[in-house]
């Protein structure tokens, strides 16, 4: 076990908190208009599934747990599993889909992952920072619209709701943040 920084947990982070394992869900970074900043992150119990959200400052200390980390691809979703392959050993191990949370809808065909495991059991999977997906509905570009601040919502090819500047089309290549959700520019 490591000690990290209150404002340093990550969603995917597995942490030792009130005397279980919890993993960190979601997190929001607030800065109050009076007081320090904080992280509020919504954890969820390894074990029973029970969730918690806790605020942690930068000034405190959180225990992470260190986990062995294996390179696998993910294969097939089936039902609520999710199948994984490790790219080493060619063993195959099955998740539960509640495991990854929402970012099992990232999830493509071949993509490669880390799985975390904690003595032999998987805790967590790790996706990439970014993935490529296409829109497959938006409202039409209209001629004159500024990219300044005016984001429309599109839908993308895993079902996924996302908001893109107005130059993005249907059709298009974009790269997504995994951790976010969020539009971060337009696929090469």
């Amino acid at each position: 076990m490591m000690k990290i920084n209150g404002n340093a947990v990550r969603p995917g982070n597995v942490i030792e908190h009130k005397g279980g394992l919890w993993v960190a869900v979601k997190i929001q970074h607030t800065q109050p208009g009076k007081g320090g900043a904080y992280l509020q992150v919504e954890l969820k119990n390894l074990r029973d599934g029970t969730k918690l959200n806790e605020r942690f400052r930068a000034s405190e200390s959180v225990e992470r747990v260190r986990l062995e980390q294996k390179p696998h691809q993910f294969l097939f979703e089936d039902g609520e599993l999710l199948t994984f392959m490790d790219t080493s050993t060619y063993e195959q191990v099955s998740i539960s889909k509640d495991m990854v949370g929402e970012r099992a809808a990232f999830l493509q065909d071949g993509m490669d992952v880390e799985i975390e495991f904690h003595e032999e059991s998987p805790l967590t999977v790790i996706l990439p920072e970014q993935v490529i997906l296409e829109i497959t509905e938006t409202e039409p570009t209209v001629k004159g619209q500024t990219a300044a601040s005016s984001y429309k919502p599109a839908i993308l090819e895993n079902g996924m709701r996302v908001m893109v500047p107005p130059f993005c089309g249907t059709g298009e290549k974009i790269v997504v943040n995994t951790e976010t959700s969020e539009y971060l520019k337009r696929a090469d």
